[in-house]
């Protein structure tokens, strides 16, 4: 602030410097990613730094996984999440969610 340089002055300068965090996501406090009222404890934190940095690995650069105990709610941005989601939302549903027992031979949807 001093210096009089905004966010996109602070990016263009580190990457004409070659700083290899010019253009780093933002990254805020993983405490955020808990509900309000709910504690905000060292495993709860830990859940959605695991599940964070799992996703990361995937080679998505921004997301947010929000905790709501036995559910994870994962946030991509729209350009990032096309290749995971874009198929079935192109086809017209709202919501997608991923079944974690997996792919069972002869499985049907349960009511």
């Amino acid at each position: 602030m001093e210096a009089g340089l905004t966010k996109a002055d602070i990016r263009e300068l580190s990457r004409a410097l070659g700083l290899p965090t010019w253009d780093k996501p933002a990254m805020a406090c993983l405490a955020s990613r808990i509900p309000h009222g709910t504690p905000v404890t060292i495993e709860r934190l830990a859940k959605v730094e695991a599940a964070e940095a799992a996703v990361r690995a995937l080679g998505f650069r921004q997301v947010r996984v929000r905790h709501h105990e036995a559910i994870a709610r994962i946030e991509l941005p729209p350009e990032e999440r096309t290749r995971l989601l874009d198929p079935a939302l192109a086809a017209g549903y709202q919501y997608v969610l991923l079944d974690l027992e997996g792919y069972r031979p002869g499985g049907r949807p349960k009511a």
